[in-house]
Formats: structure tokens, sequence, C-alpha cells
């Protein structure tokens, strides 16, 4: 028997989801693949069948969740992909507590709307909208593909649908890293061919009032490099006897922050600049010594740029705040000898180099074994995040080679986006031209097919990447690569598949006023994805 097919127990189903505040490494994160496993576990064909749907465990206790319904001896298989973590709910304030309610919610919003934003009113105004948090990022596309499950059961498919949602999408996206291998031992196991993934991310507005519909067929890609200050620590009494990294690191975000050298625009999608995501000296109490080093990292999307033409870019940052930092010093230090005539500025450099050089520098010092065993060490002890690790095994290298301070180290941390992109693929062109005319002529809705999804997704795991960078291009200056962390450079290569982007209209994501519209979404859309997956399913 099926449950969710209809606009009204879609909306039951969604909320029921929501309910569960299954916000990022949070214990509710844990539950809601609980839940999800235990709601498709009551479903016949899993009873019969229940090797099919199973729970898989992240190597930190969290678990993601694949249901797989197979048609006879067919090989053709589409992915419907999800995830079912979201951001927290601080922003709310004090609708903090109904975040996860809702329809209180939405009642509480309807109650205020006079003191709400003119588009969140007009919204409230139509009556079609729900508010609440994960109602639209992305528990009503997780929702949508349950209700094709159902219709997988109910052979309504001309072949195997395997949803597979996963936690962890709004920070590392360590659930779809993990579920790479799962996918590749169930590709081989059930001797089936990947057509296609579907993602049901929502659909993203470009700009403040956009009323276009969109649907996608690439994500956009991101990496997050890091700029490891290392300076030279003196008293504060002699300021000019080392070099403040401080210092070094603002000179730095003049140079990166919104660089418009990073801008880059294919088609209608035009990636934003770099923007700093973190910044601070690395000195962890109170002294009259300077610090000795500082970290900033920054947010640099792309679309087909190489990670060459990235890296270059980034070196071109940082060659010019170190040259600017040298002049600044030294012209600060020639007002300072004006007044301090016996005062001598020591000669200084600042050295720019990337995370590899430092590595074999410090291996060249003090052999491979002894590095390996450092790293190890760091490794086994392990209390930070993937961000502060990563900084933490440059420092540790950086330490051993001071003498080549003052320097700026370039380095990446996770997580990492590859752009992926099948809009030229004829495949997936006849599926959207498919999907676009359908819902034309039965809705009067026209959708815009835009090549990248712009809100990063798991998509990038599994699409074909939009330009010919090799990944160990990358990986080779990620310091936590191997030390603790592998980017699975491998299996993304095995797996690689057209994907597309089919979802939910909704506003607002990552903000309290987060909503879902209704009538799109749950009563035009499970049409407009039903016949997409019977299109993906046809033999390529």
């Amino acid at each position: 028997m099926k449950h969710w097919q209809t606009k009204e127990a879609l909306t039951e189903l969604l909320c029921s989801l929501v309910h569960h505040q299954s916000v990022t490494e949070s214990n509710a994160e844990i539950a809601l693949a609980e839940y999800l496993y235990h709601i498709l576990a009551q479903k016949e064909y899993f009873q019969s069948h229940p090797d099919f749907l199973k729970l898989h465990p992240l190597d930190d206790g969290r678990r993601l969740l694949t249901a797989f319904v197979k048609k006879g001896n067919t090989k053709e298989t589409v992915i419907l992909l999800s995830h079912f973590d979201v951001v927290g709910v601080e922003d709310y304030g004090s609708l903090e507590n109904l975040a996860f309610h809702p329809k209180e919610l939405t009642k509480e919003m309807e109650r205020i709307k006079d003191e709400l934003p003119e588009q969140v009113r007009q919204d409230i105004i139509t009556g079609d909208w729900l508010f609440g948090r994960g109602s639209m990022d992305m528990k009503a596309g997780l929702s949508l593909h349950l209700s094709m499950i159902e219709k997988a059961i109910d052979d309504e498919f001309d072949g195997n649908i395997l949803l597979l949602t996963v936690p962890d999408e709004e920070v590392n996206s360590h659930g779809m890293l993990t579920a790479l291998p799962v996918l590749n031992q169930l590709k081989k196991e059930e001797n089936i061919t990947y057509n296609a993934c579907l993602n049901g991310e929502p659909m993203f507005s470009k700009y403040p009032g956009d009323d276009h519909y969109y649907v996608y067929t690439g994500s956009i890609g991101k990496v997050l490099p890091g700029f490891y200050c290392y300076g030279k620590e003196s008293h504060v009494g002699e300021p000019f006897a080392g070099v403040n990294p401080n210092l070094m690191i603002s000179f730095l975000s003049q140079q990166l922050e919104l660089n418009e050298a990073f801008i880059e625009k294919i088609g209608d999608e035009v990636t934003p600049p770099p923007t700093s995501l973190m910044q601070r000296d690395l000195k962890e109490a109170y002294s009259v010594q300077t610090p000795n080093a500082a970290i900033a990292m920054y947010n640099v999307l792309y679309l087909k740029q190489s990670f060459h033409e990235l890296n270059e870019k980034l070196i071109a940052g940082a060659t010019q705040a170190a040259q600017e930092i040298e002049n600044h010093v030294k012209q600060k230090a020639g007002y300072f000898a004006d007044v301090a005539t016996d005062f001598t500025l020591p000669d200084f450099r600042v050295r720019v180099m990337m995370y590899e050089e430092l590595y074999h520098e410090a291996v060249k010092r003090y052999g491979k074994e002894e590095i390996t065993r450092r790293q190890n060490l760091l490794v086994s002890k392990r209390e930070h995040g993937d961000r502060d690790f990563s900084t933490l095994l440059v420092q540790d290298l950086a330490a051993l080679c001071k003498d080549l301070g003052p320097m700026i180290i370039l380095f990446y941390s996770p997580p990492f986006y590859p752009a992926v992109s099948s809009f030229d693929d004829p495949y997936i062109q006849d599926v959207m031209d498919n999907v676009t005319k359908q819902t034309k002529e039965e809705y009067q809705i026209e959708l815009t097919v835009a090549e990248f999804f712009t809100g990063l997704s798991d998509l990038s795991y599994v699409g074909p990447p939009s330009s010919q960078s090799k990944l160990s291009q990358l990986t080779t200056n990620m310091p936590l690569q191997n030390n603790g962390f592998v980017f699975p450079e491998d299996v993304m290569e095995q797996l690689t598949m057209p994907v597309l982007n089919i979802g939910p209209l909704g506003r607002d994501p990552h903000q309290w006023t987060e909503r879902l519209e209704l009538t799109y979404s749950f009563e035009y859309l499970p049409e407009i994805l039903t016949d997409a997956i019977k299109q993906l399913l046809k033999k390529k």
C-alpha cells in the first residue's frame, strides 16, 4: 500500500521528518536515520527483501541509509540522492523552540506577518507555504524520494531504484564520502549499472525576487585554501625584532578577500569572489610576546577552472601580500629609525610556499620516517576538527623549519567539492528537454535549465568533473590526506555517472524564514520526477 502519494500525505511525511532535530553532528541526526529505516522496514517489499534496506555506519558512529528496489534482472539503475542533516537554529531567536514544528511555526509566522520582510509576507498570504528548519533544505526532497520508492515497489518503473540518504552534507560531506564504497560494492554484488544520480536539493534563487523555476545538470565546485602565516615572535617592546603574523594575515586579507580575479562566468552562472571563513592568530594565552603564527581560510567557488589556475591565483595573491608586508615593515622601521638613531632593521624576506614544498623540506632535514612518526603521533592524539587539525599538521612542519620564516604556507583542507556537469551529455539533455516540455504543457510553468546547482551538493562526488584537473594536484597539498582522512579519488573515478538535480520550490535556505511552497513541490513535482525517472531508466 502506498502512503506518500498526495500533497497532504507528503506534507505530513515532511512534518514527521522535520520534527527530528537532525542538526549535523547531533544525536538527532543518528535518530533520523533509524526512523527512516523504521518507516521503510514496514513496507512489505523490504520485509520480503530485508537485505535491500540497510543502515551503513560512518567511522564516527553516524549512519547513512540505502533502500534498493530491484526490477527483475535489469541492470538499469537510478540513484535518488538526498541528505537528512540540517544546519542549526540559533538564528530563529525567540522562535527557536518552534523551528522543528512546521505547522505551529507557520501559524506563528502568519500571526506576525506584518513584522516580516515583504517577500515572506506575500508568501504567507497565499497560504501555500510551510516554514521550518529543513522544510526546504532538504527534507522535502527526501520526502519526494520516499514517494518514488513506493512507486518503485508498486512496479511503476522499468528499472531499479536506489534511494541513498546521508548525514553530514551541511559540514564535511562525510556521509557521501562513506557512501561511495557502499555504492561501488552494491554495483558489483547486484551486477547493476548506474544510469544517473538524481538529487533532490531545492532550487536556489540567484538574486532577491528571482521567480524562476530551476533544474540543474551539475553542481558548483569549492576548495578551501588555508594560509598558515608563520612570523617571528618578539617582545612587544621590540616589535621590529620579529614579524607579527597578525600583520601578515591582514595584508593577505587585502589581497584575497573579494578578489575579482577568481570570478568565473559560464553562461548565466557567475561565481562570487573569495571570502574568509576563518582568520585568527594561534596564540592560546595572553602574554607580552607577539604571536608566532596565524591562520586564514577562504571559501573559493569555481565552475570550470582547473586546480592549477586556482592555485596560481592564490599563490599570486600571497606573493603580492608578502611583498607588501616587507615594504610596510621597512617603511615603518624607517620612521622609527628617524627617532631611534642607533636602530637598524634586521634583514628579512617573507617566503611563500606550498604545503608540499614544506613537507619535502622537512623530510630532507629529518627523514621521512621521523616526519611520519610525528604525524602519526598527532593523528593518534587528535582532538580537533578537519580545519584545525589540518592547521596543526602544517604548524608542526613549520616549527621544524622555523629558520625559513617568516613564511606563508598555502595548503588545502576539507571539505572539497569538485565541480561537476552533465550539461553537454545528450542523455541528460533529452531528459531535461522532456521535463521542461512536460512542465510547461501540464502546469504552465517554465523551467530554466541551469548547468550548476550553486548551493553545493553531494553530486560533486559522483558526477563528471567539469574541468580536466587531476585530484592529485589538490590532495598532495592537503595535509589531512592519509593522516586520518582519505579523499577517495579511485572510487570516485570508478563511479562517475551522469547527474541532475530536480527539486522542490522553497526560499531562504539556512535562514529563520526557510520555507517550502507546497503546490509545485508536492502536487506537480511528484509527476515530473516520475516521468524523469522513467526516461532515465531507458538504456542510454
